[in-house]
């Protein structure tokens, strides 16, 4: 017996490339790539950001002596879009964006819209002033300021630390 008897192929000779969906690791790799893409997909989830996956807006909050001041940028939104809620210490900050882009050339006819609804909840510490919150919608950017009370506005002292 030779060694070309021992080898699955035969020199010169072409053969049929075989399919990889034969073997059953190809195919629980297939599967596993479908199940990642469907959950990506369904719950708005892409890892490397779309051209719309939802809308989250950036919520800024500081907070000083005498008061909590909280920045959120909602680009392309009315007052009218925006709801700001405070129930049991928590400033709820809600709304709706819509978004219509039209393109015309002499060929074609192109409409996109997108809509979508968001939320934002932060929790705060007791002792805000619930009836003398103000918010302030200007250029894009929602302010919101929520003084604390007289009995918070506490004295800070500084502890000095020894070492030895």
């Amino acid at each position: 017996m030779a060694i070309r008897d021992l080898v699955p192929w035969k020199w010169g000779e072409k053969q049929a490339p075989v399919k990889r969906e034969e073997e059953p690791f190809y195919a629980l790799q297939r599967d596993m790539n479908r199940l990642f893409n469907e959950f990506f997909s369904d719950f708005s989830l892409r890892p490397f950001g779309e051209a719309w996956s939802g809308f989250k807006p950036s919520v800024d909050v500081a907070e000083t002596d005498r008061k909590i001041k909280i920045t959120a940028e909602l680009p392309g939104l009315d007052n009218n879009d925006i709801e700001v809620k405070l129930a049991n210490d928590i400033l709820t900050i809600s709304g709706e964006k819509k978004q219509e882009k039209e393109d015309k050339d002499k060929n074609y006819y192109r409409l996109e819209r997108s809509y979508g609804s968001f939320q934002r909840s932060i929790p705060l510490p007791p002792g805000v002033e619930t009836d003398k919150v103000d918010a302030t919608f200007n250029k894009g950017v929602l302010t919101i300021t929520l003084p604390k009370a007289a009995a918070t506005q506490s004295d800070v002292k500084k502890i000095p630390v020894k070492t030895r």
